[in-house]
């Protein structure tokens, strides 16, 4: 049985990583943006492969305030240092907070529950996000976002990369496209198929 990429994520030993505390919180509000998004979605169109993205994410966030409550703890050294970072603590915690309930609303998936609101509400759905891998026969490999006219051309925005084990927030245009990376879109159902097509080689251009 193939183990869940989030499983083990969370089973993996956590080290101190150098970054700065700006750095980590601002990961963690591109987390908290994203994750809301994609818990969301994974429930409406029941997207398991999207509610794993979630559970991912929500170890990752787990990973960052641990790595913030470190570096607090090792910069305090007077009363009115520990009153400074308790701030960016609750900050933290916050964001943790938002993780955890994106976590538990794709727990929805595993009970099977039927509403009648949900293909009501996924019929009348102008867009939809989805997960899609560039492929090594693609054209879209070693190529700019802007370059490549994504959104100009399907309609469908990038909203994050995963590449391996790296995470590419709100994409600008010149971020260039490598083979294997994993793409979360947003957008309209045809431009989906569109895109999906080209970044599987299936097509060579965008039209």
């Amino acid at each position: 049985m193939k183990v869940p990429r989030w499983k083990k994520a969370e089973f993996e030993e956590i080290e101190y990583e150098p970054s700065t505390v700006k750095e980590l919180l601002a990961e963690m509000k591109s987390i908290s943006q994203l994750i809301v998004d994609l818990a969301y979605s994974a429930i409406l169109f029941h997207n398991k492969e999207i509610a794993e993205e979630v559970r991912y994410l929500e170890v990752r966030m787990d990973k960052l305030n641990y790595q913030i409550r470190m570096m607090a703890m090792m910069a305090a050294r007077t009363p009115e240092d520990a009153e400074m970072l308790s701030g960016i603590l609750q900050i933290a915690e916050a964001a943790e907070t938002i993780s955890n309930a994106a976590g538990d609303i794709v727990k929805l998936l595993s009970l099977k529950l039927k509403h009648p609101i949900l293909p009501k509400l996924i019929k009348e759905s102008d867009e939809i996000i989805r997960k899609m891998k560039v492929e090594a026969s693609s054209n879209a490999v070693n190529k700019r976002i802007g370059e490549l006219r994504i959104a100009s051309e399907t309609g469908v925005r990038i909203l994050a990369i995963r590449r391996k084990n790296r995470w590419i927030y709100g994409p600008s245009p010149d971020i260039t496209l490598k083979e294997g990376d994993v793409l979360i879109c947003i957008g309209t159902e045809e431009g989906m198929e569109e895109l999906g097509k080209f970044l599987k080689g299936e097509t060579e251009v965008l039209e």
